[in-house]
């Protein structure tokens, strides 16, 4: 009981502290006050631009694409499901991926906000903040470490998928600035609602795991 308490005064904690965040940032987009950062960042990514690190991008950008995310969500779901028998953790990973696209689309509709238009070299439509790349890479790549986390025992292994987790959403979240079809800002808003959303999830889960097991 003890435990659960402390998970749940930590899930407390973290979703104050990426709300504050996700606050910060949306407030500053609205006020066109993180103009200045967004411009210093884009100039910098792009700044690097080379055939080769172009292409790279292009790769890290289509990982992220929903008909990917969802290619990977599913096949999880189903080793998940029917091979490893973890029913509970199949649905949470569902349950996790679909939110966050859900969640994605109410807050662009809700602040409507152009795509920057510095040096265009994807194109892309709809509106940019938060970014849904970033939503859907944070959510997928956070919740598969989660479980993965739950069943793998060295430490080692555990160091590894942290770093993987890592890697994987901070290349894709960079590749959609590099390629010109988010702001920083978006980026970082999008890592922030999708930590929220991943945290009530996981708490969510452990609460109601531990009831089950009682």
């Amino acid at each position: 009981m003890r435990e659960l308490s402390f998970r749940l005064l930590l899930a407390f904690v973290l979703c104050i502290f990426f709300g504050i965040a996700f606050g910060y940032i949306a407030t500053a987009v609205g006020n066109e006050s993180i103009a200045h950062f967004d411009t210093a960042v884009i100039g910098f990514v792009q700044g690097l631009e080379a055939p080769w690190l172009t292409s790279i991008m292009r790769v890290f950008t289509w990982i992220g694409s929903g008909y990917v995310v969802a290619t990977i969500a599913l096949i999880g779901f189903i080793v998940l499901f029917f091979v490893l028998h973890y029913r509970h953790q199949a649905f949470l990973l569902i349950a996790v991926i679909a939110g966050s696209v859900l969640l994605n689309s109410a807050l662009k509709s809700y602040f409507k906000r152009e795509r920057p238009s510095i040096h265009r070299i994807l194109d892309a439509n709809g509106f940019s903040f938060p970014s849904g790349h970033s939503m859907m890479a944070f959510a997928l790549y956070a919740i598969i470490a989660y479980i993965a986390w739950r069943n793998v025992k060295t430490t080692m292994n555990r160091v590894v998928l942290v770093l993987f987790t890592a890697f994987m959403i901070i290349m894709i979240g960079t590749s959609r600035i590099y390629l010109g079809v988010h702001y920083p800002s978006d980026i970082v808003g999008g890592f922030a609602a999708s930590a929220i959303w991943v945290t009530i999830a996981i708490s969510v889960y452990g609460y109601f795991l531990n009831k089950c097991e009682k």
